[in-house]
Formats: structure tokens, C-alpha cells, sequence
């Protein structure tokens, strides 16, 4: 009998990462454009952006994860929308300064791989890449054996874009009068699901299979709303000059996000009843007894994306929006004070 020890053993499988790998070879080659220059396996992606396009070309790279909305996924074996997920949380965030993306990178890692879980991952990042004209030029598979729970995974998300220096969006133009306008979110994005699963699964004994009449959905369909991307709705009013500044409303809600672009000198007066909150917002705040405050510390609340236009573009802005039949709500705008956002109305 041979003592003789495998990689296999140790309980990483070779096969099944060269299975992964040829399976979703086909999903990124469709995400590339005429700046890629490399084929998917070489050590690095190369990207030769148009250079020419930008008087003073200035890169913009951002990185994130999608945090424990992944237990949705875990707990519903859907896979194919937390890339989605990843990828336009990322584009957004560049998106806040002006920027537009070039390309993106992935980190995938789990215990054990299965292929048939990675390829519903990378099938949702590549769908995403292409709606966004991002090229995923590579990425990192890991199988670490023992680090993971059985039937998990993390991912993370890794983006460069662009933009002209004389066109950044930092809310150093921010000023007294711009109107806010707010974009309406999907759901809960990526961020506030601790205390979401705590109210849906652990207060309320919901089953990711139980349907929900406030939204028409499954629970887990509720939970695992794609986040969306604000790139084809901002693009048209950033071409046009009409942004003094935008936040992504994420971890920490309207005001911990807003606050991060308000120059000294200026509040930001937002008025909480001026769109109508998700129905799965008014849910969780009813059945799981949360203060309102709490809320809108959170989460979106129905409010994905926040657009700060000067008072004299509002018109032309707001007739881009509707030529594109994007739904958008006036929520407030800057006042003379100090550096901070004001909810009214909570």
C-alpha cells in the first residue's frame, strides 16, 4: 500500500478548478472588447484604453464584496444574480466621480469548488460587464479547504474606469440651491442584510421559499433583487454637464453616504416623505419593530443613488430622465449651514 500523499487529499481538487475554468472561459471571452489584449489564463489581463478620447485621462479604481447577501444565495442555491450584484455596486461606485468603467476583476473563494456554483457566479458577473460595456479581463479562484463553511463562498470585486480630470465629480461644485435628485433602488442593494436576515429568518421564522403578498415575491426573490446600475441613467446628464454631485447610497444610508461629498459651508436637506419607501422597507420596519431612525441608518430606503444638479440645469435634467422613462423623485437640496445631511420628516 503506497503512503503516497495527493493534492486531492488535502482536499483540493485540480479537476473540478479545470472544469470551473473551461466553463466560464466562454462567459468572460463575451465581455471583451477591441481594448482587451489578452485571453483568459495568461498571469495578467492586459487593457489598452482610448487614451485619445480624454484631454487629461485620469483612472479611477474601486473594490468591494456584496456581504452576507451571499447567505441568500447559499440558503436559496441561486448564484446567478450576486455577481450581477458585485459588479454593478462597484460601477456605481466609480460612477460617483464622473467616472465610466473600463474593465473588472474577480476573487472567488470557497472550501470546496463546484463547478456548476462558480459558473452561476461568473454568469452573473459576465451579464453584468456587458450591460455595463466593462470588460472582465480576469480573476482568482481560490479552494481552500477547512477556511470555508461547507456550501459557502466569498466574493469580491475589483474595477478601473475613467475620467477626464476637468470632469471628476468630488461635490467640490456642490452649491447653495442645487436640487437633489434621488434614483430609485431595487430593493436592499448590498448592504443592511445582518440585520434584514435577523428580522426575516430569526424574528419571523421566515423560509427563503415563502411568498410574500407586500412584494410578489419569494422571500429569497425579495432578497436577492439585483442591484442596479445607474450608469445609462447618469451617463446622459454627466455629457450634458448637469451634475454638481452624485452618491451611492450604500452601507450607512442616505446620510452616512451624502455626507461624504458635502463640501464645508453647506447642508444637505433631504425630505424622507418626498418618494414612496419599498414596500419591503415598510415590512421589516413593521414586523420587526425597527425605529425608523434605525431605517434610514441602514438601508437605501427606496433610494439608490443620489444626483446633485444646480438649479438651473433641473429642467433639462429632468426631461433626460423622463425621454428615458427613468423614474426619479426631487428629495431635497442644499442649503447655506453646516456640514451635514438633514432628514425631515422622521
Amino acid at each position: 500500500m503506497s503512503d503516497s500523499i495527493t493534492y486531492k487529499d488535502a482536499g483540493v481538487n485540480l479537476e473540478a478548478a479545470e472544469e470551473s475554468t473551461d466553463r466560464i472561459k466562454k462567459l468572460v471571452r463575451r465581455t471583451f472588447n477591441k481594448n482587451v489584449i489578452t485571453d483568459v489564463g495568461l498571469f495578467g489581463g492586459l487593457f489598452n484604453f482610448e487614451k485619445d478620447k480624454y484631454k487629461e485621462p485620469v483612472l479611477v479604481s474601486s473594490a468591494d464584496g456584496v456581504g452576507t447577501k451571499l447567505k441568500i444565495a447559499f440558503m436559496s442555491d441561486r448564484h446567478n444574480t450576486v455577481g450581477q450584484c458585485l459588479v454593478n455596486h462597484c460601477v456605481d461606485d466609480i460612477l460617483s466621480q464622473g467616472a465610466r468603467p473600463l474593465f473588472f476583476l474577480d476573487y472567488f473563494a470557497t472550501g470546496k469548488l463546484e463547478p456548476d456554483v462558480i459558473a452561476g457566479v461568473v454568469e452573473g458577473l459576465a451579464l453584468a460587464c456587458e450591460q455595463n460595456g466593462c470588460a472582465l479581463v480576469g480573476g482568482e479562484t481560490a479552494e481552500m479547504p477547512d477556511f470555508y463553511t461547507e456550501g459557502e463562498y466569498d466574493i469580491a470585486g475589483f474595477i478601473v474606469g475613467v475620467v477626464d480630470r476637468e470632469k471628476i465629480i468630488d461635490g467640490s461644485k456642490l452649491a447653495e440651491g442645487d436640487v437633489i435628485f434621488g434614483l430609485p433602488s431595487t430593493g436592499f442593494h448590498t448592504n443592511g442584510y445582518s440585520l434584514a436576515r435577523k428580522i426575516f429568518f430569526d424574528k419571523l421564522g421566515h423560509k427563503v421559499d415563502d411568498y410574500l403578498e407586500e412584494t410578489g415575491k419569494t422571500v429569497g426573490e425579495t432578497l436577492l433583487e439585483v442591484h442596479k446600475s445607474y450608469l445609462k441613467t447618469v451617463s446622459p446628464l454627466l455629457d450634458k454637464d448637469l451634475v454638481h454631485g452624485i452618491a451611492h447610497i450604500t452601507g450607512g444610508g442616505l446620510e452616512g453616504n451624502v455626507q461624504r461629498i458635502i463640501p464645508d459651508g453647506l447642508t444637505a436637506e433631504i425630505e424622507t416623505n418626498s418618494w414612496k419607501t419599498l414596500p419591503v422597507f415598510d415590512y421589516i420596519e413593521k414586523k420587526g419593530g425597527i425605529k425608523r431612525v434605525e431605517m434610514f441608518r441602514v438601508f437605501n430606503m427606496g433610494i439608490g443613488m443620489t444626483v446633485f444638479v444646480p438649479e438651473k440645469a433641473v429642467a433639462d435634467a429632468k426631461q433626460i430622465l423622463n425621454d428615458m422613462s427613468q423614474e426619479f423623485y426631487i428629495i431635497g437640496s442644499m442649503k447655506k449651514g453646516a456640514k451635514k445631511v438633514t432628514l425631515k420628516g422622521i
